[in-house]
């Protein structure tokens, strides 16, 4: 016992010798890109001992890291490598090390995502043949992008991220925290108007007194943030309409989380988030039609309404007339122009469409996945903002009914998880199934499952849904 004691003591010794040798050559080695350098491995060690010995810390820093840190200031992609993958590179060798706990589940969902991932990857040879090794590259890049969703989605249903449901509302409540503050910082940009972050979709506001950069926040483009933040918008929402003790927050920070999410809604400018947002209200009218509190729902209406409404005419009084008459020009004016009143869509579908009926064999196979905005094999560059169109036009008819089939399954398994007598499958399902409803919607105006940053959100809430009953 003694010897083992001296032993430890030892080692301890020479832990700390060592230590303290490596820090003398860090102050002693001259530059600060130096010292950087040298001093990363003292941050890197921990940090990675640290992810290895829980099966879900990678998940809380990978969300973190998603939804509050802009990509890093590098010119690669379209805008930058971002260390969230660092994280995800991380959860995969994680899960490698934790082989023996997985217990994969083949049903209609998890199929119904296998297959779509893998139809975007056999598109990837296609993208070779007809636009040149180098789009293909960033193909394939765009097909391990929309990966990290899926495998947090397997990893936290049929993987190590299994969660008790203390566990799983603890997680929700990191990623409603980060996504506010993510939304808090999107308003005070808009704001002042700050430098954008590395990469980013130029989308402006002009008004008399200036051009304004849309509220973005640390995303690539305003839509992000808009589909963001309805998301948890709708969250917000499914909670009011539970009983108060089965409700995951407080309604303080409901009220406070509501109100600086739907101000950064409304300053992104993004009216298809709306549309989502519209959607998953009626969809969740529909679901609580026996049993709604409408009293409780109008004083949660008017209570969030008032929030953000206070928020926005107190700071930004000229914006949220602009968006407000952004939104109605877009009933008013529509049926005279509605190409512009939809941002020139209409022009970029037709040009899809001419291309595929002219050559409908393309149907079949398509030309690639996420090669229309950086080729010219169709004859020009065309950005389709509509994901079955897109689809059809990069994966054909394989990719097209695989998104379809993929939608089916997710509104499918969310409605059956809302109907669950489990509390969480209950919340998280009614969530997803609001939600994912929208989606459906959404994505006649966009692609969104390009969105890598925020996806795999949405796809670890379903995981909690589609989870075994406790």
């Amino acid at each position: 016992m003694i010897l083992a004691g001296r032993v430890a003591q030892r080692q301890q010794l020479l832990v700390g010798a060592g230590l303290g040798l490596y820090a003398a050559v860090v102050a002693l080695v001259p530059g600060f890109t130096a010292k950087a350098v040298l001093a990363v491995p003292l941050v890197a060690i921990p940090l990675f001992w640290y992810l290895i010995s829980s099966s879900t810390a990678w998940l809380s820093l990978f969300f973190v890291c998603a939804l509050l840190t802009p990509p890093l200031p590098i010119a690669l992609g379209d805008n930058g490598p971002h260390a969230a993958l660092v994280l995800a590179a991380a959860g995969l060798f994680i899960g490698l090390l934790r082989l023996g706990e997985w217990r994969f589940r083949a049903d209609a969902l998890s199929l119904s995502i296998l297959a779509l991932w893998s139809t975007f990857a056999l598109s990837v040879g296609l993208a070779a043949m007809y636009s040149g090794l180098t789009i293909a590259a960033g193909s394939l890049a765009r097909v391990l992008l929309f990966g990290i969703s899926i495998y947090i989605f397997l990893y936290t249903r049929d993987g190590p991220g299994g969660m008790d449901s203390r566990q799983a509302f603890r997680m929700i409540r990191v990623l409603f925290f980060a996504a506010t503050v993510s939304a808090l910082f999107a308003c005070v940009d808009f704001y002042f108007q700050f430098p954008a972050p590395a990469g980013y979709e130029p989308q402006f506001v002009w008004l008399e007194s200036g051009v304004f950069r849309r509220a973005q926040g640390v995303f690539y483009e305003a839509s992000t943030l808009g589909n963001l933040c309805a998301f948890f918008l709708e969250m917000i929402a499914v909670a009011l309409l539970r009983p108060k003790e089965a409700q995951p927050f407080s309604r303080l920070t409901l009220t406070v989380g509501g109100a600086a999410l739907a101000a950064a809604l409304v300053l992104s400018y993004s009216r298809a988030s709306i549309v989502n947002l519209v959607v998953a209200a009626a969809v969740l009218m529909w679901l609580n039609r026996k049993r709604i509190g409408w009293a409780r729902l109008l004083a949660g209406v008017a209570v969030f309404g008032a929030g953000a409404l206070a928020i926005l005419l107190s700071a930004f009084p000229i914006f949220a007339s602009v968006a407000w008459l952004r939104v109605s020009a877009a009933f008013q004016y529509f049926s005279e122009s509605p190409n512009a009143v939809l941002s020139g869509r209409l022009s970029s579908w037709q040009t899809l469409i001419d291309f595929l009926l002219a050559h409908p064999w393309h149907v079949l196979l398509g030309v690639g996945y996420k090669t229309l905005p950086y080729s010219d094999f169709i004859g020009t560059r065309a950005i389709g903002d509509n994901t079955y169109l897109t689809l059809l036009a990069e994966t054909g008819i394989l990719g097209l009914v695989g998104v379809i089939a993929l939608n089916a399954a997710i509104l499918t398994a969310a409605y059956r998880s809302a109907r669950s007598s489990d509390a969480l499958r209950s919340f998280c399902g009614a969530w997803m199934l609001c939600f994912w409803a929208g989606q459906v919607v959404q994505m006649f105006s966009a692609d969104l499952l390009t969105y890598w940053r925020i996806l795999p959100v949405y796809f670890f809430v379903l995981a909690l849904a589609a989870r075994q009953e406790a």
